[in-house]
């Protein structure tokens, strides 16, 4: 079956933007004024998803627990700063051996429950069911309160598309949190 992208209309941005507050919807409604309107890029998927290795890429701040946290400090210190770095997480993470260090979020949402930001353990369920062909050695999180992503974008996204590239992912599911 043969899927073409659906554009986002103003309709779907008005009823999003209905759910945020009066001040992040201002905030929002600025900030998507100055991006400049580009097209979209769709990729087809080359395999069937039950070939495909699949990588999930959360907003959640998640590290593990031995990891180094996301810097909150610094957030504390500048609220308009959120750290730039990335994680990873390996495939075989669950609940209890990660936390989020994200400021912005419910955090005991993920301490009691993982997958309701990185769905690693449903991940694999797909994959001993057949329905994908493999969960990815390697997932990834990063702070997704980033006010100036430039370095997010110079530095971290592209050291996680190497990796990706290096464990041969075809697929790339976006967590946003």
């Amino acid at each position: 079956m043969s899927r073409e992208p659906v554009p986002w209309t103003d309709a779907d941005r008005d009823t999003t933007l209905r759910a945020i507050g009066f001040a992040n919807r201002q905030i929002v409604t600025a900030w998507t004024a100055r991006e400049p309107e580009r097209e979209i890029p769709w990729t087809p998927l080359a395999k069937p998803l039950n070939d495909a290795r699949v990588a999930l890429v959360s907003s959640a701040a998640i590290a593990l627990r031995d990891d180094t946290p996301f810097d909150q400090e610094g957030e504390r210190r500048n609220p308009w700063w959120g750290d730039p770095t990335f994680r990873v997480v390996p495939r075989d993470t669950r609940t209890g051996d990660a936390v989020s260090c994200h400021m912005h979020i419910d955090m005991s949402v993920p301490r009691r429950d993982l997958d309701s930001v990185m769905p690693l353990a449903r991940l694999a369920e797909l994959e001993s069911e057949g329905f994908v062909g493999s969960s990815a050695p390697s997932h990834y999180s990063f702070m997704g309160y980033i006010l100036k992503p430039k370095e997010l974008l110079e530095r971290s996204v592209p050291a996680m598309i190497r990796q990706m590239k290096a464990e041969g992912v075809d697929i790339v599911v976006l967590v946003p949190v």
